[in-house]
């Protein structure tokens, strides 16, 4: 299905954010901050990054982990928790409503039941009002409506959390999240739909017209798994960076373009885009790639359920990957913090000031990498 095309003519000219934005690091990072050369196309995060997945961690209704029902995904109360942790930026994902307003929320769809009947809404499709209606509410005493969640095999079930908050929309996030924190805003969309150019342009510029609003010193990472909106966002401001999301591989799509690491690599070389964020499985299993993605100059992050394994982190700090995407945000970045900055620092105390260089540098060959991904069943047992 095709949505109809967006007359634009309305939406302000972002060809370029405001000069103020430029700004990538923070108080968070060390004096180098982040770098994004716009000229080489090129970005350099100076330590190895920490994000918080949705926030705080995703939701999984009836998990066997508790953690994973612990706060509402993608809120400002889950955004605010992880700021209190060690981390760099925290990741969530933006739709905007059919009045034209950036919120975040994950789902294509919003389930819900009345009088006994469930039912779905697309959530493009709701005006703002609709949007913040479902699920706990800002007034005091007044009573949403219920919220319900699709799980991956189809079952519908309460999205019940030990610690709710309401939805809320990019606006607020800038507004109301700790302002050290950085942004890696996900732009939406529906696998299924097929968009003209003229609609992702029109959603695209209202999302940057918030960003150009609100951003201010904040840093701020861009990703798409949809190939043309990451490009064309990277073509619509040249401020910050933007990220092509894939699952490197595990899974098959229509569009080729989806479906490797290396199909990734000539997205970002087509597009002019500073890198690659991957399913970590997707390198696991095809690690020569990650030499392939250094030498097209692209930064890679992960994402993914083993990027919540210490041991897995640290062998991709070693292999030379740029950060993670992470649920667990509490023990996952004490653990980076122990396992890779503090013997960093370590080493810097030492007199050894090559250090900062050694760490991006370690090297191994492929039949070390192969020996050393084998251990990766092993790592996750416990």
């Amino acid at each position: 299905m095709a949505l109809k095309a967006v007359n634009v003519s309305d939406v302000p000219n972002l060809d370029q954010v405001p000069e103020n934005n430029a700004s990538l690091y923070s108080s968070r990072f060390n004096s180098e901050g982040m770098e994004l050369n716009v000229e080489a196309a090129s970005f350099r995060a100076a330590k190895f990054l920490v994000i918080g997945h949705r926030g705080h961690g995703m939701n999984i209704m009836q998990s066997s982990d508790s953690r994973m029902e612990a706060i509402k995904e993608n809120t400002i109360l889950s955004f605010n928790s992880a700021a209190k942790f060690p981390i760099d930026f925290i990741e969530f994902d933006v739709q905007v409503t059919k009045d034209d307003c950036p919120v975040i929320f994950h789902d294509d769809f919003i389930f819900s039941q009345e009088n006994g009947t469930v039912y779905e809404k697309r959530v493009t499709d709701l005006r703002l009002e609709e949007f913040l209606c479902f699920g706990p509410q800002k007034e005091a005493g007044k009573q949403g409506k219920c919220l319900l969640r699709k799980s991956k095999d189809g079952k519908i079930l309460n999205w019940n959390v030990e610690t709710d908050d309401p939805f809320c929309t990019l606006a607020e996030a800038f507004q109301k999240v700790d302002s050290s924190l950085g942004f890696n805003i996900e732009l939406k969309f529906d696998d299924n739909v097929v968009y003209h150019q003229h609609h992702l342009t029109h959603v695209l510029q209202v999302i940057l017209q918030v960003v150009s609003e609100y951003a201010k010193d904040r840093p701020i990472i861009f990703s798409s798994f949809h190939p043309d909106a990451a490009q064309l966002v990277r073509k619509l401001q040249n401020i910050y960076p933007v990220f092509f999301l894939t699952n490197g591989g595990t899974q098959v799509y229509y569009d080729s373009r989806r479906n490797s690491l290396e199909e990734a690599i000539n997205v970002c070389l087509e597009g002019g885009l500073q890198g690659i964020v991957s399913e970590i499985k997707g390198v696991f299993r095809n690690p020569g790639a990650v030499p392939k993605i250094k030498e097209a100059k692209l930064s890679l992050l992960t994402y993914g359920k083993l990027n919540n394994v210490p041991e897995a982190v640290c062998m991709q700090h070693l292999m030379g990957i740029d950060g993670v995407i992470v649920d667990f945000v509490q023990e996952i970045s004490h653990a980076v913090d122990d396992m890779i900055i503090k013997p960093l620092n370590e080493s810097l105390k030492d007199g050894n000031e090559e250090g900062t260089e050694a760490k991006s540098k370690v090297q191994f060959s492929q039949q070390e990498l192969s020996f050393l991904l084998k251990l990766i069943p092993e790592l996750i047992q416990h």
